[in-house]
Formats: C-alpha cells, sequence, structure tokens
C-alpha cells in the first residue's frame, strides 16, 4: 500500500514534530511518511531535527512576501509539487487563509494544547493558553487534534485527550505535562487514523 505523503508546518522547536518522527521510526504511524519539513522561521530548531533525521525542509517566511496571498501561493506551489497528502501544523505560527485551508479542506490538521472549545481561538497559543487555563482556575485541561477551516481552532475535532490540572502548577510546568501527556499522544495517533483513510481511498482505485 502506498503511504500517504505528509508535510508538517512548524515555527519552533519542533518538539512535536520529533513525536512525529519518533511514531513513524516505531510503527504508531504506518500508512504515512513524512517527506518534508516547512518552517515559519530559519532559526526554528526544528529544521536541525528534520535534518538529523534526513527530512527535505524548506523555510517560508511570511513577511518576505508582499501579500498573504503571495505567501500562501508559494506554500501551495511546495506542497503540490511534493504531492503532498497531509498537512500536519505542529507549532505552526502563522495564520492560514480560508482561500489556503479550503484548497486542502479535510487535508490539514492542528495540535492544539487545550480541550476545544476551552481556551482557543485569536489569541490563545503557546504559554497563553495554559496563562488561560490557571486563571480561570480549571481543573482539567488537555490537547485537541482537529481538521483546520477558516475559523482559528474551528475545524472539525479529530481526537481529545484531558490532562489533571495540579495545584502549585506554573504555565511552563502544565506547557510540559500537557505536550509529555496529551499532545505527544494524540498527535501521531491522528496523523496515522487520517493517512490510514487516505491509503485506503487510495487503494480503491
Amino acid at each position: 500500500m502506498l503511504k500517504a505523503r505528509i508535510a508538517v508546518f512548524v515555527s519552533g522547536g519542533g518538539t512535536n514534530l520529533q513525536a512525529l518522527i519518533d511514531a513513524q521510526k516505531s510503527g504508531v504511524i504506518k500508512d504515512g511518511e513524512i517527506v518534508l519539513v516547512v518552517s515559519a522561521k530559519r532559526d526554528a530548531y526544528a529544521l536541525k531535527r528534520a535534518e538529523e533525521n534526513s527530512i527535505p525542509a524548506v523555510t517560508v517566511v511570511r513577511k518576505e512576501f508582499a501579500s498573504q496571498e503571495d505567501y500562501e501561493d508559494k506554500l501551495s506551489a511546495i506542497i503540490d509539487e511534493e504531492k503532498i497528502d497531509l498537512i500536519v501544523l505542529a507549532g505552526f505560527m502563522s495564520i492560514l487563509s480560508g482561500r489556503f485551508t479550503g484548497k486542502y479542506a479535510g487535508r490539514i490538521i492542528n495540535v492544539h494544547p487545550s480541550l476545544i472549545p476551552s481556551f482557543c481561538g485569536k489569541g490563545f497559543y503557546g504559554l497563553k493558553v495554559h496563562e488561560a487555563a490557571l486563571a480561570y482556575g480549571v481543573k482539567v485541561t488537555g490537547a485537541t487534534v482537529h481538521f483546520v477551516n477558516e475559523i482559528p481552532d474551528g475545524g472539525r475535532i479529530i481526537m481529545q485527550k484531558a490532562v489533571e490540572v495540579k495545584p502549585g502548577d506554573t504555565p511552563e510546568i502544565l506547557q510540559r505535562r500537557v505536550m509529555e501527556e496529551a499532545e505527544w499522544q494524540i498527535l501521531p495517533k491522528a496523523t496515522q487514523r487520517i493517512c490510514e483513510k487516505i491509503a485506503g481511498e487510495r487503494q480503491q482505485f
């Protein structure tokens, strides 16, 4: 069976990228293969992770383009040239328009560090999510993998996992626990689920 071709979009350290790479090596992701890493920043450590694992990588920086349309046209050209089946947003901090997400509807997924619909949408990213969760006093938080559409964190939910908030948690401690106990667990599983579907559909033709 032909494996689904995966592109992982990153902006920073690439811990979720590493979780995906590890899952591919261990066989959790068996119906897909990471064939490309796309970074929004030239100094992202995720690029080093890609290099160490012999995964081709490109950097596409939004501010180097005159418009959002030009930026997304460049991304589309890369995606189409590489025949990408699934785009995984793994800490990707650039906003994608409805024009772009519509073109690849059902083929872009994202991991968000909360149980959507809590602490999500515009302005909720990174540590801000965990700061908000602690400020609100929730006892349980977690992570969500969802399809991406034109609404920030608004696409259909694929998978969620809850994580306990403990007394004395700081945003940094909670962020790490959500990564370890939820994000790194469900992102590879959700990726495999979508890749299995893509590979199965391809086999029918």
